[in-house]
């Protein structure tokens, strides 16, 4: 069996024409390149140089020669490759997350990791919190960005920071009128459009008014545009309304109770892959660095 080490030789002599400065090319003695070189015309089944000075290529040399060149170079990509996934250089990477952290926090970020691996290859999913969890748990995304969900089986939960819902309404609403902070009691009587963010507030007083509720809506542009047509109020995270208070009203809410917790949502049985390891190390970091200073606790 031929050695891709004694190829490597081989090709090495070939192209510097002397063993002596073959050998100070790659390290060996002089002596143990002619041993190579002579068991590889003993495996080849003929000689590849015409004479013992080694600086002439016989017809099945110089063959072997644009072969050996070929063959050197698949695999030093090949390695090279591996080396670059192995360093989360090269590699694909599926991240789901809520519409809040991928529009507003994540940008900067992507920017910032792809900047460094531009072999990377990214799917950036926008959904919410539940549909994260799925797409995680299938392994359809390595790595999720979501609120708290329920807890067990697959998935882990890295939390990063906790976001204050607040109340959006049409200027012209009623609610406009009441005293800030606004308590659920407050809005009785008045139309509460649910969505899948606020689904995930645990006071029975706020249950109660999402009994009474006819609108459910869980696209956060779709939701908007129902408030602003004056349909009815709706309830979400202060990092979801970042950019979306043009011609709206935003209210704090009394209910201190009234947040979600935001954290990395991934596989504890599956090892990620070294792109998804060295993401996932990147958004422990800054996501919680972008998270600072703004107005959501």
């Amino acid at each position: 069996m031929i050695k891709l080490e004694a190829l490597r030789v081989f090709v090495t002599v070939a192209e510097i024409g002397n063993i002596k400065d073959a050998a100070d090319t790659i390290g060996r003695t002089a002596s143990a390149v002619s041993m190579t070189l002579k068991q590889l015309e003993d495996d080849i089944g003929g000689p590849l140089f015409q004479t013992d000075r080694k600086n002439a290529l016989t017809a099945l040399g110089n063959l072997m020669l644009d072969l050996g060149r070929e063959q050197l170079r698949s695999f030093d990509k090949s390695i090279g490759t591996l080396r670059a996934f192995a360093h989360n250089r090269l590699g694909r990477l599926s991240i789901a997350s809520v519409p809040s952290i991928a529009t507003s926090v994540l940008p900067p970020i992507l920017e910032r990791f792809l900047k460094e691996r531009p072999q990377v290859q990214v799917e950036l999913f926008d959904m919410d919190s539940e549909q994260v969890r799925r797409m995680v748990e299938s392994g359809a995304a390595d790595v999720g960005i979501a609120g708290n969900s329920r807890s067990g089986g697959a998935i882990e939960f890295t939390p990063l920071f906790r976001d204050r819902f607040r109340l959006l309404c049409h200027p012209e609403s009623e609610i406009c009128g009441l005293r800030t902070p606004i308590r659920w009691t407050d809005l009785d009587g008045t139309k509460l459009i649910r969505n899948g963010a606020s689904d995930r507030i645990d006071t029975s007083t706020y249950r109660d008014l999402t009994e009474l509720s006819m609108l459910t809506v869980y696209n956060v542009t779709s939701l908007i545009a129902l408030v602003k047509a004056g349909l009815g109020y709706t309830v979400l995270p202060s990092l979801s309304l970042d950019q979306q208070q043009d011609g709206l009203r935003v209210f704090d809410l009394e209910d201190a109770a009234a947040s979600r917790e935001v954290g990395i949502v991934e596989r504890r049985d599956v090892p990620p892959s070294p792109v998804a390891a060295a993401f996932r190390a990147i958004a422990l970091r800054e996501i919680s660095e972008a998270i600072t200073g703004r107005n959501i606790s």
